[in-house]
């Protein structure tokens, strides 16, 4: 195992996106620990939430890599959203284009896109 034993989640507050996505993430990245951030539909949150509630979600990913040091960080979106309730296509359009402004903040960390389907499985979708 590295040095690293944590790694980032910004996941649905979802109980069921849960634990797919810890198993998923451990494995991958061969740490025990996932910081889990969580918000009723984040993709959602990143597109069309305030700058306040991104600035929330940035300062835990900040608090992870700083306190944890989390080099890792998995943006997620799932199967049957309540907090964003879109097609399976458009969610994974949103977990691209959330992605994509997580890298923006220029953190040394990677960042990867995720989807948790009708069966509880996660694909990686970038």
């Amino acid at each position: 195992m590295s040095d690293t034993q944590f790694a980032t989640a910004i996941n649905c507050m979802d109980g069921r996106a849960q634990l797919p996505i810890i198993k998923w993430m451990q494995e991958k990245y061969s740490v025990p620990f996932i910081d889990m951030i969580t918000e009723p539909g984040p993709t959602k949150v990143f597109l069309h939430g305030t700058d306040d509630e991104i600035e929330k979600i940035k300062d835990k990913v900040i608090i992870s890599r700083d306190a944890h040091g989390s080099k890792s960080i998995a943006v997620i979106g799932h199967h049957d959203c309540a907090g964003n309730p879109v097609s399976r296509d458009v969610k994974c359009r949103m977990i691209e284009e959330s992605v994509e402004k997580v890298k923006a903040w220029g953190f040394d960390m990677e960042v990867i896109g995720l989807y948790v389907n009708e069966n509880w499985e996660v694909e990686q979708v970038i």
